[in-house]
């Protein structure tokens, strides 16, 4: 997973999520398959209530199966799987029970952990639930309640996007997940972002992960991943900048350690006790760094350009990025109080990490 991306200014736009989609492609393909004639817009029930009509935009009647697609709009959100095209294929069963199959581009659960049991196509539960609704509504309208339906939910290109994702790391192999819990996506949204979080610590706690490395995303971990090479994949979580969120859930955990990596401009932030990092919800206080730099010793006109810094980055420029550098022990110690406050029962080491990659240890 990427580093976040900053929020743009202005209104943004909603969007829908993967399972709504795939909830309206396999309403379609049901009503196409029971009238035997294409539809072209189907409107479904969100989980929030609402309704919304989504346009298919193919619809393949066969003999005893149909195939509709549509194409996913996630409005203003930076979500991977925006302009994909997702689709489901139908078919009546006989067991009058609602079956999900695996599709192309959907990917398969390897590993305990997550809501869905190993070797089920990873269509998460809500979307199962919206999909079961919608299909025996259809079947009960036009007489068919005995009657079950085999629904093969696919992606387009499904296995090149799921690699822009944490999917392998989580051991959905093979493709995206169907998600969705309210059927709506807000942009730039914490919920499905601190929702990966938990799932990627409890996949680690289902497979007997007790030691945690936790980084703001990709070029942290890239620098940390050297130092820990017995540890598997799934025992590294990116928490963004929701660092609260993460050590509360590790808290309520089995995990006996943490090693966490955090990268300089997010680092001042935590030592003052701000825990959601994004640029948009805090800056940094750039009054709090020059007391913390009094504090630490330091007097002169490092402390004055303290006050003229535009990003805390550039902090290097005043103060050699080293381990025996008062300033940065004086910066990490406060990181580390105000984790350990959160997880008091787990041992926590810190990474203070330079763009370089250079790091700084404290335990």
């Amino acid at each position: 997973m990427d580093e976040l991306l900053p929020i743009p200014d202005g209104p943004l736009k909603t969007g829908f999520t993967t399972g709504a989609c795939a909830t309206a492609c396999s309403k379609a393909a049901l009503q196409a398959l029971i009238l035997q004639r294409k539809v072209t817009r189907i409107t479904i029930t969100l989980p929030i209530g609402s309704q919304h009509e989504f346009e298919m935009i193919s619809c393949v009647l066969n003999q005893d199966t149909v195939e509709c697609t549509t194409q996913k709009d996630a409005g203003d959100d930076p979500d991977v799987t925006h302009g994909a095209i997702i689709g489901a294929v139908v078919k009546l069963n006989e067991s009058g029970d609602i079956r999900f199959l695996k599709g192309k581009g959907v990917g398969i659960v390897t590993l305990p952990g997550l809501e869905i049991g190993v070797g089920e196509p990873a269509i998460n539960p809500v979307p199962r639930q919206m999909i079961t609704n919608a299909c025996k509504k259809l079947l009960a309208d036009h007489g068919l309640e005995h009657k079950g339906v085999d629904v093969m939910i696919f992606v387009q290109d499904g296995e090149i996007i799921a690699k822009r994702t944490l999917n392998e790391r989580l051991g959905i192999i093979g493709g995206i997940s169907i998600l969705g819990t309210t059927g709506i996506v807000t942009p730039f949204s914490a919920s499905s972002y601190i929702a990966s979080i938990v799932q990627g610590i409890d996949v680690a706690i289902a497979n007997d992960v007790s030691e945690l490395v936790i980084n703001s995303g990709a070029r942290s971990e890239k620098y940390l991943t050297s130092l820990f090479p017995k540890l598997p994949a799934f025992a590294f979580i990116h928490y963004g900048n929701w660092i609260g969120e993460t050590l509360e859930k590790i808290a309520k955990s089995n995990i006996k350690k943490v090693n966490m990596g955090i990268m300089l401009g997010k680092s001042v932030k935590l030592a003052e006790g701000i825990l959601d990092t994004h640029s948009g919800k805090s800056t940094w206080n750039k009054e709090f760094v020059y007391q913390l730099a009094i504090n630490a010793g330091y007097t002169g006109d490092s402390l004055n350009q303290i006050l003229s810094l535009n990003m805390a980055g550039r902090l290097t420029e005043l103060f050699t990025f080293a381990a025996d550098e008062p300033f940065y022990n004086a910066l990490i110690k406060a990181c580390h109080e105000n984790c350990s406050k959160l997880i008091p029962n787990v041992e926590l080491v810190l990474f203070l990490i330079n763009k370089d990659g250079t790091y700084i240890k404290y335990a």
